[in-house]
Formats: C-alpha cells, sequence, structure tokens
C-alpha cells in the first residue's frame, strides 16, 4: 500500500468520559438562532494587521449552517499564507452538530476534512485528506448524544445565560474526542471596535485537553444583552496574540 493510498481505520469506541459527559444545554427560553447574520471581523497579530475573517450564520428550515472564512493579508499573506474554509450544520433546536467541513491552506499545508456525527450509533466519522501529500485518513471515535464543534461553540454559546461570575459548560467534538468546554463569565467591559462601541460581558473558555487547551489563554467578548453577539475574541499564546475585531455585522 502506497503512503497515496493509505487509509488508517480506528475502531469506534467511547470518546473520552462519553458515559459521564453532560449534555449540551438547550438554547435559553425565547432564544433563536439568526435567520440571516454575517460578521466580518479585523484580525491583529500581535500590533500588525493581519488577516479578515468572515462568519455567515444562515437557517434552514429545522437546522443552521455556519460558514467561515479566514484569509491573510498584507506583509504576513507573503511571509505565511492562510486560506481557511469553514462549514458547519446544527440543530436549532438543540445544537447538535450533524457535519463539520474544513478546508485549510496553511502555508504548504492543504488539508480537506469532513467530521460527521452519527448519533445513532453514537460515533463520530473523520474523513480527512492532505492535498500536498496525497495522503488519506478515515477514523472513528464514540460520542455522546449531542456535542457542538470548536466553531460552532463559539456562535452557540450565545444562546446560554451570561451572568458575571458563573460558568456554564459545552461538549465540543475536538475532533475525535469529546472534550468539555467551561466557559467562565469573568466580568464586564466597554469596548471601542471598527463597528461601534459596545457593553460587553467578557467570557474565558477553558479546557483540560484539545485545541481549547493548546492555544492557550482565550477570551471572547459579548455583548451584554440578549443577542450576545460575540464582537471580540483573542487567544494569547507563546507565539503572540492574536486578536479578532467586528468591523461589520449585517443580516444578511
Amino acid at each position: 500500500m502506497t503512503a497515496t493510498h493509505l487509509r488508517a481505520q480506528q475502531t469506534p469506541a467511547p470518546a473520552m468520559g462519553v458515559a459521564t459527559v453532560a449534555p449540551l444545554p438547550a438554547p435559553r427560553a425565547g432564544y433563536s438562532f439568526p435567520a440571516k447574520q454575517t460578521y466580518t471581523y479585523a484580525v491583529d497579530w500581535r500590533v500588525f494587521p493581519a488577516a479578515t475573517a468572515t462568519v455567515h450564520l444562515e437557517a434552514d428550515g429545522e437546522k443552521e449552517h455556519l460558514t467561515a472564512t479566514g484569509d491573510t493579508t498584507g506583509a504576513i499573506n507573503l511571509i505565511y499564507r492562510v486560506s481557511d474554509k469553514f462549514q458547519s450544520t446544527f440543530d436549532r433546536d438543540r445544537g447538535c452538530t450533524a457535519e463539520f467541513d474544513k478546508q485549510t491552506i496553511e502555508g504548504r499545508r492543504q488539508i480537506n476534512s469532513t467530521l460527521k456525527m452519527d448519533y445513532t450509533d453514537g460515533k463520530s466519522v473523520l474523513d480527512e485528506k492532505n492535498l500536498t501529500t496525497g495522503q488519506t485518513k478515515h477514523l472513528e471515535a464514540g460520542i455522546p448524544n449531542c456535542v457542538t464543534d470548536l466553531l460552532t461553540g463559539v456562535f452557540y454559546a450565545s444562546s446560554q445565560p451570561m451572568t458575571v461570575g458563573q460558568s456554564f459548560q459545552i461538549p465540543v467534538s475536538d475532533p475525535l474526542k469529546t472534550v468539555i468546554v467551561t466557559m467562565k463569565v469573568e466580568g464586564r467591559e466597554e469596548l471601542k471596535l471598527p463597528s461601534g462601541t459596545y457593553k460587553t460581558v467578557r467570557v474565558e473558555p477553558t479546557a483540560d485537553a484539545g485545541v481549547v487547551k493548546n492555544r492557550g489563554q482565550i477570551w471572547i467578548w459579548y455583548t451584554d444583552d440578549d443577542r450576545h453577539l460575540p464582537v471580540q475574541m483573542r487567544a494569547r499564546s507563546f507565539w503572540g496574540t492574536i486578536t479578532f475585531r467586528l468591523a461589520t455585522l449585517e443580516n444578511k
């Protein structure tokens, strides 16, 4: 078998802590995910403009579709080009992710992947192809009966109550293990951003494993109202600080 035709198969097994994982909390009473909404963020790395990111949410019956793109700009694009696209489909009533797709170009690395949630059989199925080497992977792992994904989780959190000094937890597929992410509501801040001035609550996501842990400290600022719009995000790690600031918000 050549590297080009490599397929890695993992027998479905219970994800970390599946038996004891609390279910994804349902959206709070009266909350509805947007019928159409587009966020555009200006992204800075340290003090340099680095990229533009766009997130679009759109309702489709009982499902909500989330599409996100991220592209480096300016001098950063010459040093290390990034062009990523993500798509997620999740249940509007329960929040459970059905499918999460990624197409990533990061430097010379190009990878396409699809993560599907099979709640009937209690497993997630990851199919991945490295477009640079031609290698493919097919992996499976156990999941509880309702999880979100890493990207959708940022926006799904808007559906939860946010009280300063309190926390809530969401199970996240990351992607072949289930990680419990604790969202700690730390305090209130007023932010002046390219799109306007907002009263916000600052939330720190933490986890004992996975991407959330490995990215260092992360904070998300949500508007301090019933919408809980994520208007700013920041990750601080050894390689520096990257900040997403809301530049425009359109209901289309």
